[in-house]
């Protein structure tokens, strides 16, 4: 059995929670060695204040009229995990990465609600002007109805990972596609591209280059591209990006819920898989609220949404309970597509083929949840968004690359690197036991080393 710390960050001060967990993590070439128990001087105290230290984050900039004011990006990002004793191999059995490798970058999961000092200095017990509960923020909340406790606070306490992005990790993203390699992977992929080419078709998306000629014209003939179908409007992006966020936000619950009934059933620990697949399923969920409060879609829409979510839920069910591994690989495969959307999106916009979103402020909603500056507009939003969609796609296809009965899921312990994940399809089965390991070691120091050490054959 392996101790387990996690400190939280919240509006009512810092908690902190010690249990036992048993978390084997299978990897290839190495057998796995009983867990030692923590030695004497290891206690869950000393854990606890190691876990405070050993888990700062570094500080984040941002330059207006980006995702957060520097004051924000200065409280960092508080909520990290802290295990010892995990049974990975030496550096040996990890196919050969080294320190400073892709997989070094380790940045410990977070969430904080200490934003701005004046919402820092409200969240400490004052009252915080707004609405808002749980984990949507506050939006549509009329100052009338304000109530006076730290529940209406319009950077209420979020119960799960919010993400908090500088520019440059927003610049990071790329468009990036994995080859697929087993049958399994072929047929998600195929899938994948059949739906994309019906889904096009149905919104009217045609991803198509204008020539620089006419970019140069000014003003530029928005009209008259949308007329030829060259160019997408406001009003059809929307439509677009509410139906796939509708149905972007159902595998992580469903794998999620399927993954607790497992562990009930079993009666056994996870392995850190439940808490990451929820943070998808929220993370989409948000996106949908956010755009949500852009524009309302129709009733046709909803019908559409309905009809989809209907059908969609059923067969990703199944399709998880018999072949996990296959419906990983096919929501990593969705994600690639979601971050091509994105993409092009953006493009529009910086080339000013969206004029009705130039400057458009952010929803509120945003604001809270990306802890953006309060100037942050549109623009900034669906940055943020294509990042959130980035880091989908690379934790699917990673996980799609581990053994899913016994394999720990490595970013249960701390995220990898925004640039990671924004610019590499997935790890390998051995980069995540790697980047786990250098976790483990970041978390702990030198407990860490001297545990890994009596692992290793001969000792």
């Amino acid at each position: 059995m392996s101790l387990l710390t996690a400190t939280r960050l919240s509006p009512v001060g810092l908690r902190a929670t010690s249990s036992l967990r048993h978390l084997p993590l299978a990897l290839p070439n190495a057998a796995l060695h009983p867990i030692p128990t923590p030695p004497p001087s290891l206690s869950i105290r000393s854990l606890q204040s190691a876990a405070a230290t050993a888990t700062e984050v570094r500080p984040r900039t941002r330059h207006a009229p980006t995702c957060a004011t520097s004051a924000a990006v200065a409280a960092g990002r508080a909520h990290s995990t802290l295990m010892s004793n995990l049974s990975i191999p030496s550096s040996e059995h990890a196919t050969g990465l080294k320190h400073g490798s892709r997989v070094a970058d380790v940045r410990a999961h977070s969430n904080t609600t200490a934003l701005r000092p004046d919402v820092a200095q409200k969240e400490e017990g004052q009252f915080v002007v707004g609405g808002g509960r749980g984990a949507e923020g506050a939006y549509n909340v009329n100052p009338e109805h304000e109530v006076n406790d730290l529940l209406s606070s319009s950077q209420g306490a979020w119960t799960l990972m919010n993400p908090i992005y500088t520019n440059t990790e927003l610049d990071s993203v790329k468009v990036v596609e994995r080859t697929p390699q087993t049958l399994s992977d072929k047929a998600a992929h195929g899938i994948v591209k059949i739906l994309r080419r019906t889904f096009d078709l149905f919104t009217g998306y045609i991803a198509k280059d204008i020539p620089k000629e006419v970019l140069a014209q000014r003003p530029i003939p928005v009209a008259e591209l949308r007329a030829k179908n060259q160019v997408l409007s406001d009003k059809q992006w929307l439509l677009r990006i509410i139906l796939l966020e509708s149905i972007a936000g159902v595998p992580g619950m469903v794998a999620g819920t399927l993954r607790h009934l497992r562990s009930l059933r079993l009666m056994r620990r996870d392995g850190g898989w439940i808490h990451t697949l929820l943070e998808e399923a929220e993370n989409e969920r948000m996106h949908l609220l956010t755009f949500l409060t852009v524009s309302q879609p129709t009733l046709f829409t909803r019908a559409l949404v309905l009809a989809a979510q209907g059908v969609f839920y059923n067969v990703f069910f199944l399709t998880y309970l018999f072949a996990p591994k296959t419906a990983h690989r096919f929501v990593g495969a969705l994600e690639e597509e979601a971050v091509r959307t994105y993409t092009h999106c953006i493009e529009d916009m910086q080339h000013g083929l969206l004029p009705e979103w130039d400057n458009k402020p952010a929803p509120q909603i945003a604001i809270d949840y990306w802890r953006m500056s309060p100037d942050a507009t549109l623009f900034d939003v669906i940055r943020a968004v294509r990042a959130d969609e980035a880091t989908h796609r690379f934790v699917n296809h990673s996980l799609a690359n581990l053994d899913q009965k016994h394999d720990f899921n490595p970013f249960a312990l701390a995220e990898a690197s925004p640039e990671v994940r924004g610019s590499m399809p997935g790890f390998t089965r051995e980069e995540s036991a790697e980047f786990a390991r250098q976790t483990q070691q970041k978390l702990l120091g030198p407990a860490a080393e001297k545990d890994s050490k009596k692992m290793e054959p001969g000792h």
